[in-house]
């Protein structure tokens, strides 16, 4: 049952702002659960929530805007960087460097704003989150011996170790 809710717990942050899947899924395979089950329910989560984002972009860019409006008009950092990022790489760059900098979703929202497809800003950020996603679980499992995390803490949650 432990298990169970530990897989659920991956969807949700997996599918949540600012908790990546490739942050979530290392975390969660160090747990001590399952990495194909985590990979794809990680995947799923984040992948889901792209895509809504992208199927009800105007929706999204209506509520941001009177939002934006009530507070002023302010351009942030992020998307200041995502903008550079833009003109300098195109839509692939953005899609795989930007979820570095400013995370998924906000790379999905400015990759649609600045110009990009549904469909081709759909496959990019699916490419650039696996990429991360396995990127980050390779470099983490195989340096968690390097760091000393074998048996402390968060490690191995999920077996009862």
């Amino acid at each position: 049952m432990k298990a169970l809710w530990g897989y659920v717990l991956v969807f949700i942050l997996a599918a949540a702002p600012f908790f990546e899947a490739y942050g979530v899924i290392p975390i969660a395979i160090l747990s001590g659960l399952s990495i194909a089950p985590v990979m794809i329910i990680g995947l799923v989560g984040n992948l889901l929530t792209v895509l809504l984002l992208i199927m009800f972009i105007n929706q999204f860019k209506a509520w941001r805007n009177k939002r934006r409006k009530d507070k002023g008009p302010k351009e942030s950092k992020r998307s200041v960087r995502a903008q550079n990022l833009w003109k300098k790489y195109g839509l692939p760059g953005l899609a795989m460097l930007g979820p570095l900098v400013a995370g998924s979703h906000l790379t999905t929202l400015a990759s649609m704003t600045f110009g990009g497809t549904k469909k081709k800003t759909f496959i990019w950020m699916a490419i650039s989150i696996t990429t991360w996603s396995i990127a980050f679980t390779v470099l983490l499992y195989f340096g968690i011996d390097f760091i000393g995390l074998k048996d402390k803490g968060i490690i191995n949650y999920f077996n009862g170790n």
